[in-house]
């Protein structure tokens, strides 16, 4: 399972993730250049096993991820590496925020983000 992988976002390549086995562990170092406002975690999966690398954080031009990752988290086969989205907008629903009308879901902002779609601030009501 050694070697360098693609990191994708969908089915676009957004980076690249050199992994190389360091006794019981796999070291991951991934380098992302995402657009965008989204914030993205990165999961490796392998052999029906999935595992959550963390979330890329900025170092000069690119979004870098350097972790460990126990080697019995992952299975034997084809390791994929993909881009999560933090909050993903279609498993809630948005609520634009306006300044000049009332918050009618003040008693819902437990199970809330704040997130933006096309350009406009508002809340993510999660189910």
């Amino acid at each position: 399972m050694e070697g360098n992988y693609p990191i994708l976002l969908g089915q676009e390549t957004i980076g690249q993730a050199n992994v190389t086995r360091e006794g019981l562990y796999y070291r991951f170092d991934c380098r992302c250049s995402f657009t965008g406002e989204s914030m993205f975690r990165l999961h490796a999966s392998c052999g029906g096993k999935e595992a959550v690398l963390g979330l890329p954080v900025p170092e000069g031009e690119s979004l870098v991820l350097r972790t460990k990752v126990p080697a019995k988290r992952l299975g034997q086969g084809n390791l994929s590496i993909r881009a999560v989205g933090k909050h993903r907008l279609e498993q809630g629903e948005f609520i634009p925020l306006s300044p000049q009308e009332p918050f009618a879901y003040i008693a819902q902002l437990k199970n809330a983000y704040l997130a933006k779609k096309e350009g406009t601030t508002g809340i993510l009501l999660t189910k």
